[in-house]
């Protein structure tokens, strides 16, 4: 990714240049000049298509929003209710990631969501131990995560 993000960014320095015209118009028209020569020469440069992996990230991010305003949502429910009934407890989600950053990524959004605290992770990362507050069916629980995040990890993730 980085290296076709390197190509685009050179590619539209050297339109700047071939132009003798420095402004931001002429940069971002080099960028897309060169966002095409990258997209044709994707089939001989190393990894994925650079926009996709990009969006993917964005994508994230927004599962991430999403998630978190959820999550506050239901911990003030918790909070402003008159009586707390919650069912707090501990359970192990085992995850399908590969490399150590993908499962400390996964690791961090779990615990930033409010209600849920990764409290360890597996020697081998295989599996990440979770404390969650409110949590009657730990199986709902790990597909919710499984479905939301460790899915869109992989697509970020992938070559």
């Amino acid at each position: 990714m980085s290296f076709q993000l390197l190509i685009n960014i050179v590619l539209a320095f050297l339109w700047v240049f071939m132009n003798a015209e420095f402004t931001i118009g002429t940069f971002v028209t080099g960028y897309i000049i060169g966002l095409v020569a990258v997209y044709i020469l994707r089939n001989f440069l190393p990894g994925r298509f650079y926009l996709k992996r990009l969006y993917w990230m964005i994508r994230l991010l927004f599962v991430f929003i999403i998630e978190l305003i959820k999550a506050n949502l239901e911990v003030v429910r918790i909070v402003v209710s008159p009586k707390i009934d919650i069912h707090p407890g501990f359970y192990a989600y085992p995850n399908d990631l590969e490399e150590e950053w993908e499962v400390a990524l996964l690791s961090t959004l779990i615990t930033l969501t409010p209600g849920t605290v990764v409290v360890a992770i597996s020697e081998d990362y295989s599996i990440i131990y979770i404390h969650g507050l409110d949590m009657e069916d730990a199986d709902a629980e790990i597909e919710n995560i499984k479905t939301s995040f460790e899915n869109v990890i992989k697509e970020v993730a992938k070559p």
